[in-house]
């Protein structure tokens, strides 16, 4: 049988090169959990940082213990690994439901606090039949906010979040092929959350992009903006001593942004929770007139869920 004889060095820089993708950690949502619930003390927003703790100690309960979901076709996943294409594409796996299951059992988990506004979300979620949960959904997940009570939303993407976090874990990425300019996530398709600058090991000083799905990464170079690709005279602007390590990313060319945790400065940060605590620097850059292009599906635009 033939082959290609790798020599040392070439054996070395295999084994040294940095990975493209990167699954999230089965404790992600007790992880984002417990950095909520400390970034919520002294925080002007404690109060909405720990109900959205408690969201996520909710899908933690679900991830470990989860609801038979359809498994993902292996001709599928192969061919859309090898092409390019997402294997847990949103725009057709929300409309098929098979997600649902996973509504039902963060639903089941959530403990309600004793808040009118959140009684009321969750009832309304609890009583709506399947069509109109995975018409909410669809649109949660295209971005059009405006089509579904402003209230569901972090309820909602709590869910969606944890049934797609629990197919990509069941996945193996192997044979997933890096593609440059990959602004999507390549597991599900959605748009990234915020990046992530790498602080060790052969990840180090590399930005990796977050799905605000899935919460898998993917390597995206630096000093280029997600959006349009534009690399001209990018803007980093953050709070003097915010200690939650976030800076935005301004592009003058789209006059979009997008956030980066930078684990240096916070190293037990985590992208979801510091993007969170840092909505004050979303209101001055909305002032300046930049747009955020970035969701976080745990917030509604213009309010706090």
């Amino acid at each position: 049988m033939s082959g290609t004889i790798l020599e040392p060095g070439q054996i070395e820089a295999a084994a040294s090169k940095p990975p493209f993708f990167n699954l999230p950690p089965r404790e992600l949502f007790v992880l984002r959990a417990e950095r909520l619930e400390r970034l919520a003390d002294g925080h002007p927003m404690g109060d909405y940082l720990r109900l959205l703790a408690g969201v996520c100690r909710a899908q933690q309960q679900v991830l470990d213990n989860p609801p038979a979901l359809p498994a993902a076709d292996p001709h599928r996943t192969r061919e859309c690994l090898a092409h390019g294409m997402p294997p847990l594409a949103t725009d057709t796996l929300v409309r098929e439901g098979g997600w649902l299951p996973v509504l039902d059992a963060w639903l089941e988990a959530y403990e309600v606090p004793a808040n009118p506004a959140v009684e009321a979300a969750i009832e309304q979620l609890r009583t709506a039949d399947a069509g109109q949960r995975i018409a909410w959904a669809t649109t949660l997940l295209s971005g059009q906010y405006d089509a579904l009570p402003a209230a569901l939303v972090p309820f909602l993407g709590a869910a969606l979040q944890t049934a797609w976090t629990q197919l990509a874990l069941e996945l193996d990425f192997s044979t997933l092929r890096e593609r440059e300019d990959q602004a999507h996530c390549p597991c599900c398709g959605a748009p990234a959350m915020a990046g992530v600058i790498r602080h060790r090991g052969q990840m180090n000083g590399l930005r990796y992009l977050v799905c605000s799905l899935c919460a898998g990464e993917w390597h995206y170079v630096r000093l280029k903006c997600s959006h349009c690709q534009s690399t001209k005279k990018l803007d980093y602007l953050h709070f003097e001593g915010s200690p939650q390590g976030i800076k935005a990313e301004v592009c003058p060319g789209c006059d979009s942004y997008l956030k980066l945790l930078y684990l240096e400065l916070a190293p037990d940060g985590e992208t979801l929770s510091a993007d969170l605590a840092t909505l004050d620097l979303d209101l001055l850059l909305a002032e300046q007139g930049h747009q955020r292009r970035a969701p976080n599906l745990l917030l509604a635009p213009g309010g706090e869920g």
